[in-house]
């Protein structure tokens, strides 16, 4: 799609139609609330599915116990106090991952944006090993101070990369930036690993990505910071209507694309930092989760972003049910069951229309 051409395929002159109304995505209203509405119902589903299933299943009623009264001393109670932490970690995460996802397609308009991709994952696990390994940092804290900084220096470094010659910072150009500097960051951190065996042990772990690894108070200790960064995201809903048209059309449509960039970058930042910081880097999620939207709300970024918030733990949650299930009484860390369910869903999203879902 040029940077002149509208969702429906035609010219879109600068100034000629709202950044609102020339990025709908072709889907009416009453689809776009029923969208959501079955979205919220698998939300729930998947709520409380986390919480009745695993290596132990327990009963609803079970369950409502534990909420009212909870006895540490009835081992089904105690079950479901440590998938209640997991719980809660899906949705915190999950809402990290799907918005900063949608944010970083919209905003670079790049269809292949994602934490992982761009090397934030990378940049936030260097920035923790060394915080780990020279600074003795084993905080919640601390941790998600590093995996702030490391995610905000790759970011920008890769737009710095990008921006270089005369088309600027192209999808392409961002995408090649960004693994390219994942490879060299991963080599940088897997060489500070070799050095320093207690290092590793404390990252090992976090590396793979897991809901398991933290505790309730841990999850609910990041939901300011992903509270601000989803504010901060949201906020930027027209501008990545705008930048859909081209950046020349956003600029004429009197968007001060800089500006609304870095605002937009910071709440990236957050929602990313959060969710490594407490799970370790989990990829697919901000990927896959933005163009599965795009399938039942279009394109339109103040519907796409608020349902991403949805979609996003309904992934996580899932992912980690059936990593819990599948093979009893050992689990398969949800970074990897996200890997392993992302790839064939999103080739089947190709194949069934992806193609005529533009950004």
């Amino acid at each position: 799609m040029t940077a002149t051409e509208s969702t429906t395929g035609t010219s879109a002159p600068q100034g000629a139609a709202p950044p609102d109304v020339a990025t709908t995505g072709g889907r009416k209203l009453s689809t776009q609330i029923t969208a959501t509405i079955i979205l919220l119902v698998l939300l729930a589903a998947a709520v409380i599915a986390s919480l009745l299933f695993g290596a132990r299943s327990v009963s609803f009623s079970t369950v409502m116990d534990a909420l009212r009264h909870y006895d540490p001393s009835n081992g089904d109670q105690a079950v479901v106090a440590s998938r209640m932490a997991r719980t809660v970690g899906g949705l915190v995460v999950g809402v990290a991952l799907g918005l900063s996802g949608a944010a970083l397609q919209g905003l670079t308009r790049n269809p292949l944006a994602d934490t992982g991709i761009l090397g934030l994952n990378a940049g936030s696990s260097l920035a923790v090993v060394l915080s780990i390994a020279f600074l003795g940092a084993s905080s919640l804290s601390s941790i998600m101070v590093a995996a702030f900084i490391g995610a905000a220096v790759v970011m920008t470094l890769v737009y710095l990369i990008a921006s270089v010659g005369r088309e600027g910072a192209t999808p392409i150009k961002l995408a090649l930036g960004g693994a390219a500097l994942a490879v060299g960051i991963g080599a940088i951190t897997n060489a500070v690993l070799m050095t320093s065996k207690a290092t590793l042990d404390q990252f090992r772990m976090w590396q793979i990505g897991s809901l398991s690894n933290s505790t309730l108070e841990t999850f609910l200790a990041a939901i300011p910071v992903v509270l601000l960064g989803t504010v901060i995201v949201l906020a930027t809903a027209r501008a990545c209507n705008a930048v859909a048209m081209g950046d020349d059309t956003a600029t004429a449509l009197g968007f001060n694309l800089g500006r609304w960039r870095l605002a937009g970058s910071i709440g990236i930042v957050l929602l990313a930092g959060a969710a490594t910081a407490v799970t370790g880097p989990i990829t697919f999620v901000g990927l896959m989760i933005p163009h599965a939207v795009r399938l039942l709300v279009g394109s339109d970024y103040r519907w796409l972003m608020p349902v991403s918030i949805i979609a996003g733990p309904i992934l996580l949650l899932a992912a980690d049910t059936l990593g819990r299930v599948i093979a009893p009484p050992t689990e398969i860390q949800v970074g990897v069951m996200c890997a392993l369910l992302g790839g064939p869903i999103f080739i089947i999203m190709m194949r069934s229309g992806m193609k005529s879902v533009s950004l």
